[in-house]
């Protein structure tokens, strides 16, 4: 009877071992399955491909072509339609909410806190209950002095200038420099190694202030950078940008108003689209179980790719090589004549996902607001960047000049004529610049091949 439990026994071994491999051989330690990325929310799916970087015609700003040339680019996720207000207000929601449960923690209303494991509380690092709603409208002394300071002397009136965001990022422009090459044999960096990067800080009266420092390249944490930035959307680019009209109905109510809520977010920063993508990304991974890649802006080239919708040679998002239809509608927002901005049914920005999208899904590549990418500025780009997954990325510092902070934008805007449509035409504005006819949308690599 022993005999045959302890041959049951070694069989079930044996049959186990088989399952897992083996025994003895290398198998790894992590069986993939059948895993299928999920389609992130809001987002299509921009398949692999090849295409010819550059633009089809004859530049309007330079006498030559602006030297076209074949790259390829993985596959990634890409937001169906621009950013909305609604959208960017949920970024903004909840940097309002972390700083008012911050008051609240440090004001010894613990309640708002999540209790830790060993039951001691940390004044220093503490995580938010965000469960427990925020009293904004409380009548205890205590909670009305502990939100006050968010507000003007009125009592109402958000102070939006306060509303900052702090987070870190890795310098990966610092860590691919040769000299910062990690040295295996030795097991350290370089001696003289160093990363420059910039640092944060409020002042005693509330103001950001930064500097660029250069510190001793030690161990991979000294290329993260500490940033802070004041988040909310610049609503003076509409009479800041148009001098001598009347554009104040704007100014007043399009961030805020339920009415603007599904038009592309405007008057934000590429620095500002920046620390977006960096909280959708937190947001996510707060919420979900299951790894992803980052939320980021698009490479230019990304950016071309998705416009042409997989047409190689396509001039603009819809394929043809007009900005009409067979009818004689236009196909987007943007200034067919000269004062004539009403001719394709809107004057300014319009709602998103108003005219047909391309072939892959996408809505407003063309018109509406011109967009961000991640890529940096040169006029011969196209001269060096390698061929596959093309990118000309460069994180300025403070103290870089202006023209080391230029960032590709793309696909023209409501206020601009229909060669800037065109899906391999490209414009800089300065990363610190915020305007009225810019937005974003956001890409997440692909995981897979």
């Amino acid at each position: 009877m022993k005999v045959t439990k302890i041959i049951s026994v070694m069989a079930l071994a044996a049959l186990l071992a088989a399952c897992n491999g083996p025994a003895g051989e290398l198998v790894g330690v992590t069986k993939p399955g059948n895993f299928k990325e999920a389609n992130p929310y809001g987002m299509v799916f921009i398949r692999k491909g090849a295409f010819m970087m550059g633009e089809n015609t004859q530049s309007a700003i330079f006498g030559q072509p602006d030297n076209p040339f074949m790259t390829t680019v993985n596959a990634f996720w890409m937001d169906e339609t621009e950013i909305t207000n609604s959208e960017y207000k949920q970024f903004v929601y909840w940097v309002r909410d972390s700083i008012a449960y911050t008051r609240l923690i440090q004001a010894d209303m613990q309640d708002y806190a999540l209790v830790p494991k060993d039951g001691e509380f940390d004044e220093e690092n503490f995580r938010i209950n965000w469960k427990k709603r925020i009293p904004w409208n409380s009548k205890d002394e205590e909670v009305q002095e502990a939100l006050a300071p968010m507000f003007y002397s009125d009592g109402k009136s958000l102070r939006t200038v306060d509303l900052h965001y702090s987070y870190t990022w890795m310098n990966y422009d610092q860590a691919r420099l040769p000299q910062n090459k990690f040295n295996v044999a030795k097991g350290k960096y370089p001696t003289n190694a160093t990363a420059r990067v910039d640092t944060f800080w409020v002042d005693e009266n509330g103001f950001i202030r930064d500097s660029t420092i250069v510190r001793p390249l030690q161990e991979p944490k000294d290329f993260l950078t500490h940033k802070i930035i004041s988040i909310y959307p610049d609503t003076m680019v509409w009479i800041r940008d148009y001098q001598f009209a009347y554009n104040d109905p704007m100014m007043r109510g399009y961030f805020d108003h339920i009415g603007y809520a599904e038009y592309p977010v405007v008057g934000v920063t590429w620095e500002q689209a920046h620390a977006f993508c960096n909280w959708r990304t937190k947001y996510y991974e707060d919420h979900s179980k299951v790894a992803a890649q980052i939320y980021r802006l698009p490479t230019e080239a990304e950016w071309e790719y998705a416009a042409r919708g997989g047409r190689k040679m396509a001039m603009y998002p819809w394929g043809g090589n007009y900005a009409r239809d067979g009818k004689g509608c236009f196909l987007a927002n943007f200034k067919p004549y000269r004062g004539g901005y009403s001719d394709d049914t809107g004057v300014m920005t319009m709602r998103v996902a108003q005219y047909r999208p391309n072939d892959f899904g996408l809505f407003d590549m063309a018109g509406n607001v011109a967009e961000w990418t991640s890529s940096a500025y040169n006029p011969s780009t196209n001269t060096y960047v390698n061929d596959i997954n093309s990118n000309f990325e460069y994180m300025a510092r403070k103290d870089d000049p202006d023209v080391l902070k230029c960032k590709v934008v793309k696909g023209g805007s409501w206020k601009d004529i229909y060669y800037y449509m065109q899906c391999g035409v490209r414009t800089y504005e300065y990363q610190y610049e915020s305007r009225a006819y810019i937005g974003f949308r956001c890409v997440r690599s692909f995981i897979g091949d």
